[in-house]
């Protein structure tokens, strides 16, 4: 897909801050883009000093495996695809990575040829469109654009509600009640026919979106944009860089990991794209299909984490 302005009522897409070539883990969001920052991974153990008797036990400890972040967004003891010997919640696994990827690529392609040569995932386009109406004194024009941005920022706040301790102890899985809201919302945009205003659709998408943006925010241990992808592109090449010439083995599984999801977006745009060809408005509902093979991925991880303690148990 594109990432240049598209036509009147567009979106252009945003970039994400770089990520860090070492082991790092996601904290709290920061910046407008919705990257989360990095804090080092914690190290284990007394650090080896080497002088005043600590020579021949002062050795420094390996690293202790990454802590999964506060927040309880993600299914309890899901297995993921990370660093060696690292259990990972499944909101961070690659699969469900690649799964949002494809959703992220069919949305775009979908509101793009059946609703106006409209990019509804990001607002950059909208802001900027926004601005350029009001500068020529087109003052209901530059409102016009206002909606789609509301609904985006409105579902940073239901993400960011549903991320809240006491919210996510009572929802018990909030990444999987914010999958159930997304296909709840796009199952209502494939009732919209086609003679309805864009802009209805439009709104719909991009509060969809923002809700999936700023639920599943990391790629096992760095951050990613399920939505967009001019970012997942640059880490890719960049963690592909690195690895070449740094010959970081972490460079390169991250890179591995970036490529896929754009893969998988490139396949989300060309799937999106054939299916709003045949089927019209009806197609988002396709979306709706592997938002729930990504359900199903919370359900078989859970089962898995409480098989591994059985089988780990006397007679299991």
């Amino acid at each position: 897909m594109s990432d240049a302005t598209p036509q009147a009522g567009g979106h252009s897409e945003q970039q994400q801050s770089p990520p860090a070539t070492g082991a790092t883990e996601p904290g709290a969001a920061a910046g407008s883009d919705g990257a989360t920052g990095r804090r080092p991974v914690e190290q284990s153990g007394p650090a080896a000093t080497g002088t005043d008797g600590a020579a021949g036990r002062g050795a420094a400890t390996g690293p202790s495996p990454v802590a999964r972040p506060a927040g309880g967004a993600a299914g309890p003891g899901a297995v993921g695809p990370g660093a060696a010997g690292e259990v990972l919640p499944t909101d961070r696994s690659v699969r469900l990575g690649i799964l949002l990827a494809l959703v992220g690529g069919g949305l775009d392609a979908y509101t793009f040829i059946s609703r106006g040569g409209v990019f509804a995932n990001a607002q950059t386009g909208n802001v900027v469109l926004m601005g350029v109406a009001a500068a020529q004194r087109h003052w209901w024009e530059a409102l016009g654009h206002l909606p789609a941005v509301v609904a985006f920022l409105a579902g940073v706040l239901v993400a960011e509600t549903l991320r809240r301790p006491r919210v996510a102890a009572f929802l018990r899985r909030p990444a999987c009640v914010a999958m159930v809201l997304e296909c709840v919302v796009l199952a209502v945009v494939g009732l919209i026919p086609a003679s309805a205003p864009d802009a209805l659709v439009t709104v719909l998408i991009a509060f969809m979106a923002s809700v999936q943006m700023s639920t599943f925010r990391t790629l096992v241990d760095t951050v990613y944009n399920s939505t967009m992808t001019t970012g997942n592109l640059r880490s890719a090449m960049q963690n592909a860089y690195e690895a070449v010439v740094g010959r970081s083995a972490d460079a390169r599984r991250r890179a591995r990991h970036f490529a896929a999801v754009v893969l998988a977006f490139l396949a989300g745009a060309f799937g999106g794209g054939w299916l709003t060809f045949q089927w019209g408005v009806h197609a988002v509902w396709a979306a709706c299909v592997v938002l729930a093979a990504g359900l199903a991925l919370f359900v078989h991880d859970e089962r898995m984490a409480r098989r591994l303690p059985e089988a780990g148990s006397p007679g299991g």
